[in-house]
């Protein structure tokens, strides 16, 4: 699955007045750091490792704030316009950039949307997916006219009331890149309505957080609702016996069994606006029977099955240390290692948790000493159960997004 992004961050700003003068729109201190910090955070979350930003206005400015983008865990890459050329015109000038399939979005906006699962909608070269956002008002925009998940035909004028429009985030490829004119063009009104005609159109329907700072007013509203969208609950997992089957210091791919119910309650709860953060004791590391490299190998394949249904954890945390079995450096009786919650207390600070909200899934007593010790609730795995039901149940099934 693809796992990169092009991000339009070109624009000169113009609705802003003076606010865009000096600083590019897509670096404007939102919640006091720059907004696209938040953008490239939530991409990374989703496990989108690398990003083209196509810049134009300002663009030296950018490249000096956002660097290379290792401080985010990312590759960042860039591409300046010396003209303005469209969404299309930009999305061609970058190609040389960019990888058979990729993300597009736009810089001055964020959608909390599911990438994978768009990804995921992209069924075949020359295809396209889109992002839909439900609006309480879709005369106000123009919408899309929908046969299930296909998108037949857009339209300028619709009657008041609820529906969906197009977000601007975009699943695309390659060919389809092939196909828009050189020079200046849009991919929506150049490329898009001639997609939908063939069928080779889909949309995912999302109700998720929504800003656009391209407005005065916007940015000052992104001030509070971005950073209350941020700081999400998180749903921590133990892993052996909870994921997958416990089959005694899991660490080979080939012994990967994952549990009834599990791909689809991280599904779920991504869906459901919660982090899903792995935390696991890993002590056969310590003890010598495994590595650290074979236990992030088998993350790595865990990651690769859920994408294929739209799912992803957010971060994973493990403990490799033994108080009395561990040999050299592992031999540590570690904050980390569960009943201890130096793990859950690590996440909370790092990603800046609700605790009120959050929650913790294990099947040792051990999970829930760490859960309570960490001032979040514990909820007991038994043999047999649902994950997926479980998960509902602890979170009421209230979508957060």
């Amino acid at each position: 699955m693809a796992r990169q992004a092009l991000i339009l961050a070109g624009g000169f700003g113009t609705r802003l007045g003076e606010i865009t003068k000096d600083i590019p729109k897509p670096i404007l201190p939102v919640a006091g750091s720059p907004f696209m910090e938040t953008v490239l955070w939530n991409l990374r979350r989703h496990g989108i490792e690398r990003v083209v930003l196509s810049t134009g206005y300002l663009a030296d400015k950018i490249e000096e704030v956002l660097e290379d983008g290792s401080r985010f865990g990312l590759e960042l890459k860039y591409c300046v316009e010396t003209e303005p050329l469209g969404t299309g015109g930009a999305a061609k000038f970058a190609a040389s950039l960019l990888e058979d399939e990729f993300l597009m979005l736009n810089g001055d906006t964020l959608y909390d949307v599911n990438y994978l699962a768009l990804l995921n909608l992209k069924t075949a070269p020359g295809n396209a997916a889109i992002a839909l956002r439900h609006v309480p008002d879709v005369s106000r925009y123009g919408g899309c006219e929908l046969e299930e998940d296909r998108i037949t035909a857009f339209q300028e004028k619709l009657a008041a009331g609820p529906g969906y429009i197009n977000a601007g985030v975009y699943a695309l490829d390659q060919t389809l890149l092939a196909r828009l004119p050189d020079g200046p063009s849009s991919i929506e009104r150049d490329l898009f309505s001639v997609l939908a005609a063939e069928g080779r159109l889909t949309g995912l329907r999302s109700e998720g957080f929504f800003v656009d700072i391209g407005l005065p007013e916007s940015l000052a509203e992104a001030q509070t609702t971005v950073p209350a969208w941020r700081r999400k609950p998180a749903a921590f997992l133990d892993r052996d016996g909870v994921l997958n089957r416990n089959t005694h210091h899991t660490y080979r791919t080939k012994d990967l069994e994952w549990l009834e119910g599990s791909k689809e309650a991280v599904r779920w709860l991504n869906d459901a606006g919660y982090l899903v953060i792995v935390v696991t004791n890993q002590a056969g590391i310590g003890k010598g029977i495994y590595t650290e490299a074979d236990f992030h190998h088998f993350m790595d394949q865990m990651r690769a099955d859920l994408s294929e249904m739209g799912g992803h954890f957010d971060d994973v945390y493990f403990c490799p240390y033994h108080p009395t079995e561990g040999i050299g450096e592992y031999l540590l009786d570690s904050p980390d290692r569960k009943p201890n919650p130096g793990m859950i207390l690590r996440a909370i600070e790092d990603w800046g948790i609700d605790t009120e909200r959050s929650f913790l899934i294990g099947d040792a007593e051990t999970d829930l000493m760490a859960a309570e010790r960490a001032g979040i609730r514990g909820i007991r795995y038994e043999p047999g159960d649902h994950l997926l039901q479980i998960a509902k149940a602890a979170t009421g099934s209230e979508f957060l997004n």
